[in-house]
């Protein structure tokens, strides 16, 4: 039994851990869906026709062509946060990469952007340790949900865990404005809850979501491609049974008398192999063979197919070796990744939102100002993979046009620790070149000395003795 009736918002700890636990079962089966495509469990046979399934199952049963895993990998793995720019000091802010150093969240922040890739969402809880220094830990949409306030797609009202232990026991953490609880038991009948304050007075759990829409539910990269990864393995495991049983020319004859044994059974009148004749004594006996399957048409299906789904993923066509495996070079190679890098770009400013929440509840946490930071931003890396040569043309050009070197610095991949390790090495040189100007100094020059190369420019010319006997007379 629930503390609210249908229709109505929970009224009590209990309630709202009943609602959203079952509002998390009903996503959990979509959400394992997805997840066995990108990690190519799905596959399993399915496609494979019967007599196909009993001969090879063992050898094929956890076969699959999948292309879901690459969809989502190309984009994620472009991402990488270096710094937070809280305020409008210049330079990374220190204390936010403290927190974020602190809380593993270099390889944290990577699993968040790929569960929220592959599920629609995951999430990020903010608390305080018993020092006061802030916790940040990194959910799976499989174990929490939340809840917003009526009409507002910011604002959250409640959030809660739920997760079963090695031993089996199921536990629950409700996040509530006014308080934190926890309690163990099985669903539908959850044991007494343990209640804490919550001095944040703010649930404190941020969605990751990827790329949501004003009006439905945050949804997979992978929905919109499942539909052709199935007709992609549907075609293959064809393409499987015909090189099996029709891969290669089926003989024939006519006019032959069928022998039988005593039982009545058909005698196999031929052993087929390399070093055999066939031949029969009457003359109406013809010989002839069927053409084999032709394979090179299932590869252009599915050459299709996959054009297909790297159109509709963005994803440029030399990730999946089409045009015959070539990868382009140069500009053609800026101008196939154009859209992967817009979609990484577009991933970004979504997340970003979520990861500047994130950093401001933990200020919050440690009573700073910085809580208050809505002008923050996050320093991405840049997603776009370019050469050498190239990059550094672009910033000399930049350069030019008087952007700033700590900016320049920071366009050529440099992280905000770095940038500020340059400026102390920038003031150790300036410091080692006056010590050795002072240590090795230079000879003073006479005020009336000729310059280097000017004694040599006062000689007459050679070859003017004619016109300085001209000038003399």
């Amino acid at each position: 039994m629930t503390d609210f009736d249908i229709g109505s918002p929970p009224n009590s700890p209990s309630g709202w851990v009943d609602y959203l636990h079952s509002k998390l079962l009903r996503r959990r089966t979509l959400i394992r869906f997805w997840t066995d495509y990108y990690d190519g469990r799905h596959q399993r046979m399915v496609f494979s026709q019967e007599k196909h399934r009993n001969a090879f199952g063992q050898l094929f049963g956890n076969w699959s062509d999948n292309f879901c895993g690459l969809i989502v990998d190309s984009v994620n793995e472009r991402m990488f946060i270096d710094g937070f720019q809280m305020t409008d000091e210049p330079g990374g802010d220190k204390d936010a990469r403290n927190i974020w150093q602190r809380n593993h969240l270099d390889s944290e922040a990577n699993a968040a952007h790929l569960d929220a890739m592959i599920a629609g969402e995951s999430y990020a809880v903010v608390w305080g340790d018993k020092a006061g220094e802030p916790v940040i830990s990194i959910e799976s949409a499989e174990h929490v949900i939340v809840q917003y306030k009526p009409g507002s797609r910011y604002e959250i009202e409640a959030a809660a865990k739920f997760y079963t232990d090695d031993w089996g026991r199921d536990h629950v953490t409700l996040w509530l404005p006014e308080g934190v609880y926890t309690g163990t038991g099985l669903t539908g009948a959850w044991g007494d809850y343990k209640r804490a304050p919550n001095p944040l007075r703010e649930v404190p759990v941020v969605p990751i979501s990827n790329r949501s829409r004003l009006n439905g539910s945050v949804t997979s990269d992978l929905a919109v491609v499942i539909p052709l990864a199935d007709a992609i393995n549907k075609t293959v495991s064809d393409a499987l049974v015909a090189s099996e049983y029709a891969a290669w020319p089926q003989r024939y004859v006519t006019g032959l008398e069928i022998q039988e044994d005593e039982a009545g059974n058909p005698i196999e009148p031929f052993r087929v192999a390399v070093d055999k004749l066939l031949q029969a004594e009457s003359p109406d006996v013809k010989f002839g063979q069927f053409e084999a399957a032709n394979l090179a048409n299932y590869v252009t299906l599915v050459n299709m197919l996959v054009q297909h789904m790297a159109s509709i993923s963005r994803i440029p066509f030399h990730y999946f070796l089409l045009n015959g495996g070539t990868a382009p070079s140069g500009e053609s190679i800026t101008a196939a990744e154009a859209g992967l890098i817009a979609k990484t770009r577009e991933r970004m400013l979504h997340f970003g939102e979520a990861w500047e929440r994130v950093m401001r509840l933990a200020f919050k946490v440690l009573k700073d100002k910085r809580a208050e930071a809505f002008g923050a931003e996050v320093i991405w890396r840049d997603p776009e993979n370019r050469t050498e040569a190239q990059h550094m043309d672009a910033l000399l050009k930049l350069q030019l046009i008087g952007v700033p070197r700590d900016q320049l610095l920071s366009d050529a991949g440099y992280t905000p620790q770095q940038i500020e390790r340059f400026r102390s090495m920038r003031d150790q040189d300036a410091k080692d070149e006056m010590e050795l100007a002072k240590k090795y100094p230079k000879p003073m020059e006479q005020p009336n000395a000729p310059k280097p190369g000017e004694a040599e420019a006062r000689k007459a010319p050679q070859g003017n003795s004619g016109n300085a006997a001209r000038k003399g007379a």
